[in-house]
């Protein structure tokens, strides 16, 4: 579906429009035109107004649910309102002071970070919260550790450039001795460092040699668990939701709701389409844009953050159609710009 503005709207139904939008959203009641016409921006009789909804109804951006007396946006109500939006929404001052307290203690491991940043954006927009991480392509490896943990097992720990920790295990012959695996460790360490994960799976280079083979064999294992690691593998589909519960206040039929939860345990679907709505000038998908069934009644709201090392990753809000779109934009793009600065930083 097109998402090029449309202008075809005068100034008396856009306001019109615009008042149906924020009092629906407001009161998830159909909305009269009396009600409309006590808007201080309509300065119109509620009879004027009556005859614009129904010419509004006529053109497909408000439409009449059941034997109610008021009208609803439709998709097309909802796109016009997002894209005629003047200017970009502020949160409130105690919103603003929830942000900063979360990133002034938001520090450790990134797995960490990305899933309680969308419980923030849950709570903020009162609706499920997608983080997606970001690509691990870019990703440096900062450091890696390796400790014996019993006479046939050794841990290796991958800490990356973006806080990512990675924990592989690696089997270890039961006659080597520990001084042999630490001394594999410090090979490990000096050859992966600072290094990018594609650059060592791809087997660019060869691998550095002690001399030893049963230290070398340890090195080259050390590889090889990496090659078949959710380092490479799951990172671009793992994703962090929060708030899904919230699904549960906007929609009244329990069966929409396991369906839109079904659809958020599909990583690979929601990473696909958080791509495609990260592609649209303003980041939202409203209803039958997103091309999918269980999703026709809820919109999308996505914005792109920064990590390390040029990598990016997404973050965004899925919620109903009847959504405060300017609160939602603000609340994204508010998070995702202090989640950069926070990854981002010296």
């Amino acid at each position: 579906m097109s998402t090029t503005p449309n202008s075809e709207l005068d100034d008396r139904k856009a306001a019109i429009l615009r008042a149906v939008v924020k009092d629906y959203v407001e009161t998830s009641v159909p909305v009269g035109s009396a009600q409309v016409a006590r808007d201080p921006g309509i300065d119109v009789s509620p009879a004027t107004v009556r005859g614009e909804m129904a010419a509004l109804e006529r053109d497909g951006y408000l439409t009449h649910p059941h034997t109610s007396a008021g009208r609803v946006p439709t998709d097309k109500g909802y796109r016009f309102f997002v894209d005629h939006l003047a200017t970009p929404s502020v949160l409130a001052v105690a919103q603003q002071e929830q942000v900063r307290e979360f990133f002034s203690r938001a520090h450790g491991e990134l797995e960490h970070m990305l899933a309680d940043t969308s419980r923030l954006l849950a709570e903020l927009t009162d609706t499920a919260a997608i983080v997606l991480p970001p690509s691990p392509e870019d990703r440096l490896i900062r450091s890696a550790v390796l400790t014996r943990l019993s006479p046939h097992t050794a841990l290796l720990v991958l800490i990356f450039s973006d806080g990512m920790v990675e924990r592989l295990a690696l089997a270890v012959p039961e006659d080597l001795r520990d001084e042999d695996v630490r001394a594999a460790g410090n090979l490990i360490d000096q050859h992966f460092a600072e290094r990018a994960v594609t650059e060592i799976v791809s087997g660019q280079g060869p691998l550095p040699s002690s001399g030893r083979p049963e230290i070398d064999a340890l090195v080259s294992a050390a590889r090889s668990a990496m090659e078949t690691a959710s380092t490479l593998e799951l990172s671009p589909d793992q994703l962090f939701v929060g708030g899904a519960a919230r699904m549960l206040e906007h929609f009244e039929a329990l069966q929409q709701v396991r369906a839109i939860l079904a659809i958020l345990e599909q990583s690979v679907v929601v990473v696909t389409l958080l791509h495609e709505v990260l592609t649209r000038a303003d980041g939202v998908s409203i209803g039958s844009e997103n091309g999918l069934a269980p999703l026709s009644e809820c919109s999308l709201v996505v914005a792109p953050y920064a990590g390390e090392g040029g990598s990016h990753g997404t973050i965004g809000i899925l919620g109903p159609t009847r959504m405060n779109y300017p609160q939602a934009l603000a609340a994204v793009a508010v998070v995702g710009q202090r989640l950069t600065r926070e990854l981002t930083q010296d």
